[in-house]
């Protein structure tokens, strides 16, 4: 049995600083099946940093304060609080605070406690190919991200 309180969990943000809060509550409890995070976020902050899938895994967020807004190529959708959304594998998703007060809520992944980052991709604009594309993305020894065009292979960090 393994227990832990939040306040005991450490701080551990994205790369890309987009959120002021984030506490990997499943790294603190040794989980190896499911990745369990606990975030605030700021008004304007997001829980990943841009519209990403991944391929190899589900997601839940679970709001407990205030209201998230998610967003899919597709559509716009709002969770107040103690609400609930599930990206399934492979769905394009991004969510953040649109709000002028605190979000607080949980991402839950599986499988798996961490993302295989050869299993995400980024859609973002490719100046080469001039439109929205699939990027690949891989996190550098420097502790950055680095994406590069599934179509045509150009390469942005």
């Amino acid at each position: 049995m393994e227990k832990v309180s939040l306040s005991e969990v450490r701080i551990e943000n994205n790369p890309l600083k987009v959120h002021s809060v984030r506490k990997p509550v499943s790294d603190a409890l040794g989980t190896e099946e499911f990745a369990f995070n606990y975030f605030e976020l700021e008004p304007g902050e997001s829980f990943s940093g841009g519209m990403h899938r991944h391929h190899d895994q589900e997601e839940l967020f679970y709001i407990l304060e205030g209201t998230a807004t998610f967003e899919t190529p597709d559509e716009t959708v709002t969770v107040e609080e103690h609400g609930c959304i599930r990206f399934a594998p492979g769905e394009y998703q991004t969510g953040g605070n649109q709000s002028d007060a605190l979000v607080r809520g949980f991402a839950i992944g599986a499988p798996g406690s961490r993302h295989d980052w050869e299993e995400i991709d980024a859609l973002l604009d490719c100046p080469a190919c001039g439109e929205e594309t699939d990027h690949e993305m891989a996190f550098t020894d420097d502790g950055r991200f680095a994406f590069t065009c599934r179509e045509c292979g150009n390469s942005l960090s």
